[in-house]
């Protein structure tokens, strides 16, 4: 009996225990200072019963409004069913070639049909195996997975439905632990299941589930990893790809095979556990080793991938202003590019590099090239990110910086592979139409996928001697004329600081005079440098800007006129097509018209009328001082070699050290402009011989330009249009002036010259075998660029508006890191004689 009393007792005893607190309370409420406090507002006191209440039911209340508020923030269900209907943009050529796709990701598209059985189990038996019960949200197993995260055992509780939610939208929901993007997942995914069945959910979800390496989706996953479809996966590949879905590195079979083989048995486990697999079949199973048929899946980078990556930059810019989305609507994208010019054009970059790059190897096998007796690859090895890493790891390994480079150097397969990429020969080329601008072909390296840097809209290069026509046009606005003359003779420029440049040419000054027309064709610096003078750097920045170069600044300094400033080949080709276009520039134009995926019009795009740049008159004059340049100055390759008769005019260009190759061609109908360097611009052909861009850059030219002539796409008997001359009383006033310089210059040079030895011969004219001098001189250095300022409005308007060219960077200088930005500012032409052609016959000058 005692257990039982001293129950009662204990009941009795809570009883009264109670009892008395409640009285206590009663009588503390009734007192002074329970009135007091009772009167007191609700947040500086405890609750009473019925606020209890109400902020119980207050809690789900808002709690359910803040749901209904997120509602709008999440993805809608029309990008639900475009995120399942995807349609990337098509690029295509003029003459409706596919160029390439614009895809959110290198994936392929297969129906759940095609795709193994096996691997639908283990996803379902490893990631939801209640997949086929829940509506988006699995409430049991996020209760579970909240127990275990506050139990220090933090587990995942997301279904596929709410994985699917994260990976078609990962901007709008985002990936953080917190509340509030748990909540607008779960909203995403109750979305999700009212509008897919469960068959669509699996399907869309195994098609956009990353698997490194830049593949996504299982197909590409099955062909990266296995070389094989989807379609054939086995049940030990299928278990080891969705066991990477835990952790795609952690779990990658190529780098971390033991893991990869652990978290496969696991899902192989689960697929037992949830009666998919036999246990005879995964105890044979699980013994298994890893077999990979590894191969990376590179993304298709079609025809022109330079132009399509220009071109993506522009229509991102256009889709998002008018409500459109390059990757999902179909978009059709009809642009300027001719296939059969781009392919021509790449043919003739792939020849030409090729042949570079065998003399660059053989170049850089000589005693003063490749080896560490030389200071420039000790310098690039120094550069190098290996140097970085064993010098931040030096403490440890006890080294010294001298003891890194030596380290490196004495590293055969490190210095190979830094020689291969410091010594790779790059080219940009690019043909537009200079009528319309319209860009016809454009290979912005040799190789985009081992170089994707642009070396015709993004690598800053010297020009070099293809600047000059802009000097020459600047004096022909002034009022000369391409037949007034100057001597060639040494030249001395006066700097700020003190200093005297000395611009020189390939060969001593002949004192001779030339004329203006004969110094371009054979590219004199010294009377190139005095014409500067003359007109000012002000007018020649004006007069090339205003033919398009404006988007890289231009450096008002004496230099400027042997191309000291840095510019891209696209602004350069564009300036010479405004020439060809009679002095009207145009805008770069890539885009024609964009359709949606029913082929309707969504958009058109003329050619703007062009905006005059300056008179016509000098710019023909100009041009014709070009075609110079081709009959029988430093182009002569263009008709001896290639056999080129039709009525062209252009320039070639080499910088100091030949460390940059150009040449632009003009004809009516297209202009063609070529670079030929290194993405470092200390490294060389290290050959006078093919260093000049008549032989580095010029081959690219005409051997396009030769296919392209002789093909229906051109008019080879169109000429350079001449402006009709209305001023009678002008031409008349040439001819006298003419005649009174020629008078007074042959009196002057009877008194100067009198008693002198005769001057040496004026160069050859165009029927000579002799071949003419490519005159690069180096310039002053680098203080000189400290001269006078830019002019008022160097910079030019952007090219941003042209349909399909993107908006420029907002650096007009590339940055350290970019191919090209080695280049010092003062740097310029050095000149070597260009060797020998073949004994071709010089063709008739065309009429």
């Amino acid at each position: 009996m005692l257990p039982c009393t001293v129950r009662l007792s204990v009941n009795d005893f809570k009883e009264k225990l109670v009892a008395s607190m409640a009285a206590l309370w009663m009588r503390w409420r009734a007192s002074a200072l329970g009135q007091r406090i009772a009167e007191l507002p609700w947040w500086r006191r405890l609750p009473t019963g019925r606020e209890w209440l109400w902020f119980a039911a207050a809690v789900p209340a808002l709690s359910l409004l803040y749901v209904l508020l997120l509602i709008p923030f999440t993805p809608s269900i029309s990008d639900l069913r475009k995120a399942k209907l995807e349609q990337p943009a098509q690029i295509l050529s003029a003459d409706g070639k596919l160029i390439g796709e614009f895809k959110r990701s290198n994936r392929q598209w297969v129906p759940l049909a095609q795709i193994s059985p096996s691997v639908v189990k283990a996803l379902v038996s490893t990631e939801d195996h209640r997949f086929y019960q829940h509506h988006g949200m699995d409430f049991t197993r996020t209760v579970g997975s909240m127990i275990h995260t506050l139990g220090g055992n933090p587990q995942g509780g997301s279904t596929i439905t709410q994985q699917l939610a994260r990976n078609l939208y990962p901007t709008e929901i985002g990936r953080a632990r917190n509340l509030n993007r748990k909540l607008k997942e779960a909203i995403t995914a109750f979305k999700i299941e009212a509008l897919y069945t469960k068959d669509e959910i699996l399907e869309t979800y195994l098609n956009t589930v990353p698997f490194l390496y830049n593949a996504y989706g299982i197909e590409m996953a099955a062909r990266t990893y296995f070389d094989k479809p989807a379609a054939k996966l086995s049940v030990l590949e299928s278990a080891t790809l969705v066991g990477m879905l835990k952790g795609n590195a952690y779990y990658n079979p190529v780098m971390n095979p033991d893991r990869a083989i652990s978290r496969r048995n696991t899902v192989l486990a689960q697929m037992v556990k949830r009666g998919e697999l036999k246990d005879d079949e995964f105890e044979r199973l699980k013994k298994r080793p890893m077999r990979l048929n590894f191969e990376r899946q590179e993304e298709p980078t079609g025809m022109a991938p330079h132009f399509s990556q220009q071109l993506r930059k522009w229509l991102i810019a256009w889709a998002d202003k008018n409500d459109y989305n390059i990757y999902t609507d179909g978009l059709i994208v009809r642009t300027t590019l001719d296939s059969r010019l781009q392919s021509w054009a790449q043919q003739a970059v792939n020849r030409q590099m090729q042949t570079l790059q065998g003399i660059t190897n053989n170049n850089w096998n000589h005693a003063d090239g490749w080896n560490a007796n030389n200071p420039l690859v000790v310098q690039l090895v120094r550069e190098s990110d290996a140097f970085r890493k064993l010098v931040k790891n030096a403490k440890a390994e006890s080294l010294s910086e001298q003891d890194a480079i030596k380290k490196l150097l004495a590293d055969k397969s490190f210095m190979k592979e830094l020689r291969t990429d410091k010594t790779r020969i790059q080219a940009g080329f690019v043909a537009m139409d200079p009528r319309t601008s319209a860009v016809l072909a454009w290979v912005g390296s040799r190789d985009y996928a081992l170089d994707a840097f642009d070396h015709v809209a993004q690598a800053r290069r010297q020009p070099g001697s293809t600047f000059k026509p802009f000097v020459y046009g600047a004096a022909l606005k002034d009022g000369l004329k391409p037949e007034d003359k100057r001597r060639d003779e040494a030249v001395e420029i006066a700097l700020p600081g003190g200093e005297i440049w000395r611009p020189s040419d390939a060969s001593a000054p002949t004192g001779v005079e030339l004329t203006l027309k004969d110094a371009l064709a054979y590219s004199k610096n010294t009377v190139t440098a005095k014409l500067m003078q003359e007109v000012g750097p002000a007018s020649v920045i004006k007069l090339a800007q205003s033919l398009g170069v404006r988007q890289s600044p231009l450096e008002a300094v004496p230099a400027l006129a042997l191309g000291a400033s840095p510019v891209t080949l696209l602004e350069m080709v564009n300036a010479y097509g405004s020439l060809a276009n009679q002095g009207g520039y145009i805008a770069p134009q890539l885009v024609t018209r964009i359709e949606n995926s029913d082929g309707e019009v969504l958009a058109e795009f003329a050619p703007p009328k062009p905006q005059q740049a300056w008179d016509e008159e000098d710019n023909y004059a100009l041009v014709d001082m070009l075609r110079g340049v081709i009959d029988k100055g430093t182009g002569r390759a263009i008709r001896r070699q290639y056999g080129i008769r039709a009525d062209v005019a252009g320039k070639t260009g080499t910088t100091q050290g030949n460390a940059d190759g150009w040449f632009i061609l003009m004809h009516p109908q297209i202009v063609t402009g070529a670079w030929a360097g290194f993405n470092d611009a200390r490294i060389t052909i290290k050959s006078d011989l093919w260093g000049q861009g008549a032989r580095s850059a010029l081959p690219m030219v005409g051997d396009f330009m030769h296919r392209a002539l002789a093909s229906p796409l051109l008019n080879a008997k169109a000429q350079f249009v001449q402006p009709e001359s209305s001023h009678w009383w002008g031409n008349l006033a040439d001819r006298l002036r003419e005649k009174l310089q020629q008078w007074v210059g042959t009196d002057e040079d009877a008194g100067k010259d009198e008693g002198k030895a005769p001057p040496p011969a004026r160069p050859q004219p165009a029927d000579t075998p002799v071949e003419v001098e490519e005159s690069t001189p180096a310039l002053p250095s680098s203080n000189a660029s400290a001269a006078p300022p830019p002019a008022q409005g160097q910079d030019g308007p952007d090219l941003d508006t042209s349909p399909g060219l993107a908006p420029p960077s907002a650096q007009p200088s590339p940055t350290p890191s970019q191919p090209g930005s080695s280049t010092p500012p003062g740097w310029s032409d050095v000149g070597t004689q260009l060797p020998p052609l073949a004994p071709l016959p010089v063709p008739a000058t065309p009429q």
